[in-house]
């Protein structure tokens, strides 16, 4: 199925808040994220993206539908949560531009829409002066009783792309999990690398 991709920043992510909303829930309801989501809550997360000065959408469409979309923003602007583990470290914050997601409807993998991600969010980045290119993934147990026989394992195609675990680089969030009835706290590892 043939895919465009489109890059847009602040004001511009606005109209599409709804469609990636729905699209963050279905995706991310599946392995490694399991999460249980509510609209209300990723429009308002989504915002962030739009009222930051380097906010960074990259849309994914088939026609008119929104089927993969990922994100950046500097890390100056991303939550605490994220900015702790560089705190007084060598890469300083206002140095570095944080993927926050990629998220893909599952028929549309294998295309190369994954590689257009962090390619046009690399090429943004360059542009804007960011040094470094950080994200972060969930560390979810080998034994984890919902993880799918040949859960696939996105390691091997970051670091084709350049991306290292970076040591000590360590941070945890919270969301509901599908089957919990409250949040849980999941811890994060970041991967990173010099532009």
């Amino acid at each position: 199925m043939p895919v465009t991709i489109s890059p847009v920043s602040g004001d511009a992510i606005l109209p599409w808040l709804e469609a990636l909303a729905r699209l963050r829930i279905q995706v991310f309801r599946d392995w490694p994220y399991l999460y249980d989501g509510t609209e209300a809550y990723e429009r308002g997360y989504l915002k962030k993206y739009a009222g930051s000065t380097h906010g960074l959408m990259v849309l994914a469409q088939d026609g008119d539908r929104v089927v993969g979309a990922a994100s950046g923003l500097p890390m100056v602007d991303a939550d605490a949560e994220f900015q702790a583990p560089f705190v007084g470290g060598s890469m300083p914050l206002q140095d570095i531009f944080y993927f926050g997601e990629s998220v893909l409807d599952g028929r549309y993998r294998g295309q190369g829409v994954g590689h257009r991600f962090f390619d046009e969010r690399e090429a943004f980045a360059r542009q804007n002066g960011f040094r470094y290119c950080t994200f972060c993934a969930v560390q979810r147990p080998s034994g984890h009783p919902l993880r799918p026989t040949g859960a696939r394992d996105l390691a091997p195609f970051w670091r084709a792309r350049g991306y290292m675990p970076i040591e000590g680089a360590l941070t945890e969030f919270a969301w509901t999990d599908v089957g919990e009835e409250k949040q849980s706290v999941k811890p994060m590892q970041f991967w990173g690398k010099t532009l």
